[in-house]
């Protein structure tokens, strides 16, 4: 099976974790003996970051399956789909999906620019001034959402984007 590369993408720039989850260590072990593929007691899906800069993705979960897929790309926004024991599930934004061992996350949150370049603005409001622009595929780190906009922080630039115009937040999701 071809492994696939996946590069950065550029930043156009003008001039101008984490979601809250706490749980109770009991209700943590209730969960795991109830679901032993879901190992860690957080809710799935939920998203992360990669940790690092090449990742493999396997076709199952553990060292000795094939690498159907390597990501280049590190603080990537990913998905956990699925766990088993101390591996995860993972999809990205393209729907491909993947198996990788837990130290290849980080529970930080991030975005990911889809649909075109996009105004990260200075407010969270459509007629806002804007800070930067970012093209598709601009990684970035999610601070918090207020209703459909998410504060993200881009190579230092901070702004608000509208939830459409990325990946990696729930519809409605609460992001602190």
């Amino acid at each position: 099976m071809p492994v696939r590369r996946f590069a950065s993408a550029a930043l156009v720039l003008l001039a101008g974790m984490g979601v809250g989850l706490a749980s109770g260590a009991a209700d943590a072990q209730a969960r795991k003996e109830k679901d032993p593929t879901h190992a860690s007691g957080l809710p799935i899906p939920r998203f992360v970051t990669m940790r690092v800069g090449e990742v493999n993705l396997r076709s199952g979960p553990n060292g000795s399956y094939p690498i159907d897929w390597v990501f280049t790309r590190k603080e990537m926004p990913v998905e956990i789909i699925q766990e088993f024991d101390t591996w995860r599930r993972i999809r990205d934004w393209e729907g491909s999906e993947g198996w990788v061992h837990q130290s290849a996350l980080s529970g930080k949150r991030g975005a990911l620019v889809v649909g075109g370049v996009r105004a990260l603005r200075k407010a969270p409001q459509a007629d806002a001034p804007v800070v930067a622009r970012a093209e598709t595929g601009v990684i970035g780190s999610l601070k918090k959402c207020q209703g459909d906009w998410c504060e993200i922080d881009i190579k230092g630039y901070r702004g608000w984007l509208q939830r459409a115009d990325f990946w990696g937040t729930y519809p409605g999701e609460k992001v602190e």
